[in-house]
C-alpha cells in the first residue's frame, strides 16, 4: 500500500515568482545550497540537491508543476514517487499544496514530510525573505 503526502504552504512570492523559484536551476541552486537540473517540459529531467533527487517532468504550466522523485538513498528498483504542486493567489503571496505520493513506506513519509519543511519550504521563503523584499 503506497503512502502519500499532502501539504500546504504559503509563501511571501506571488504564484509567478514562485514557480521560477522552483524551476530555474540557478536559483535553485541559490536558496537549496546544492546544484539543479531542471528541463521544463513533459519528460525532462528534473535534479536537485546536487543530483540526490531526480526524475522527469510529467507537467509544467504556469501555476502547476509535477516530477518523478527519487533519491540516491533509495535502492536502484524502488518505484519513483511522484510530487505535485499547485500555485494559488494568497493575501500573503501564495498558497502552495503539495501531494507527494506513491511512498512504499509510512517511515520514508514520514522523512519527506519533516524534509519538504526543514530543507525545502524554510530556504525557500528565507530566501523570499531577504532577496525578493
Amino acid at each position: 500500500m503506497p503512502y502519500d503526502l499532502a501539504l500546504e504552504f504559503t509563501l511571501s512570492a506571488k504564484p509567478a515568482r514562485v514557480m521560477q523559484l522552483l524551476t530555474d536551476a540557478a536559483l535553485i541552486r541559490k536558496w537549496s545550497g546544492g546544484s539543479a537540473v531542471v528541463e521544463r517540459e513533459v519528460g525532462g529531467r528534473f535534479e536537485m540537491f546536487d543530483g540526490w533527487v531526480f526524475g522527469k517532468i510529467l507537467k509544467a504550466t504556469d501555476r502547476e508543476l509535477a516530477y518523478t522523485w527519487s533519491t540516491t538513498d533509495w535502492p536502484e528498483d524502488t518505484t519513483p514517487t511522484e510530487v505535485h504542486y499547485l500555485l494559488k493567489d494568497d493575501e500573503a503571496g501564495t498558497k502552495l499544496i503539495l501531494r507527494h505520493t506513491g511512498f512504499a513506506n509510512e517511515e520514508e513519509m514520514k522523512s519527506h514530510k519533516n524534509g519538504w519543511s526543514d530543507y525545502f519550504f524554510e530556504p525557500l521563503e528565507d530566501f523570499i525573505s531577504i532577496f525578493d523584499k
